[in-house]
């Protein structure tokens, strides 16, 4: 079964709404415990990462998503808090991926809207056309690197797909860009 942390920054209704088209069943859950026994774990995210970080630490969910085994999704502020650090706050993250997310290098900030992703390599984004564009809805960016596996560019190039070992993030909401949207989450619950 899948898992969905809820730790009262994410965007829980579109990611049901998304996995019930798909016909997936889903938990909904703080409790480290269950995180901990998941098959397959999404960590969504809109908001802040200075108090999301705040509740997941208070909730012991950060403890436990970095020593996780199994597939792990990061969606937007889920892929964001993957990283070492966040300039928004200036907050230590989780640190599963190296790398400082800073705010976007644009006059008009957050990214509102459709945005191509251009792919490196990701078991992600198998079957679905490079340069797709997906939704997006963000005032930060995580950095290219080597876990880069999708580029996009809103005044300057960022990581918009990235993987490292079992973890996965996309900066955009698959869950909100149609049917290349479900295509990339259903590649994610085929892995």
């Amino acid at each position: 079964m899948i898992t969905i942390i809820d730790y009262q920054a994410g965007n829980l209704r579109s990611v049901t709404n998304a996995l019930d088209r798909l016909g997936e069943s889903y938990k909904i859950t703080d409790d480290p415990v269950i995180v901990a026994r998941a098959e397959k774990v999404i960590f969504p995210g809109v908001g802040a990462a200075e108090p999301a970080m705040k509740i997941l630490r208070e909730k012991g969910l950060d403890k436990v998503l970095r020593k996780l085994k199994v597939p792990v999704l990061g969606i937007c502020l889920g892929m964001q808090l993957l990283f070492e650090e966040s300039a928004e706050g200036d907050v230590s993250c989780l640190g599963v991926i190296p790398g400082k997310v800073k705010l976007l290098k644009n006059p008009k900030v957050p990214q509102i809207g459709w945005n191509a992703v251009k792919w490196a390599n990701s078991d992600l984004t198998k079957n679905i056309p490079n340069e797709s564009y997906f939704y997006f809805v963000n005032s930060y960016v995580a950095p290219l690197g080597e876990e880069t596996s999708g580029i996009s560019f809103y005044g300057e190039m960022f990581s918009s797909v990235v993987q490292k070992e079992n973890f996965y993030g996309v900066q955009f909401h698959p869950e909100k860009s149609g049917k290349v949207g479900l295509k990339l989450l259903a590649n994610f619950l085929s892995l």
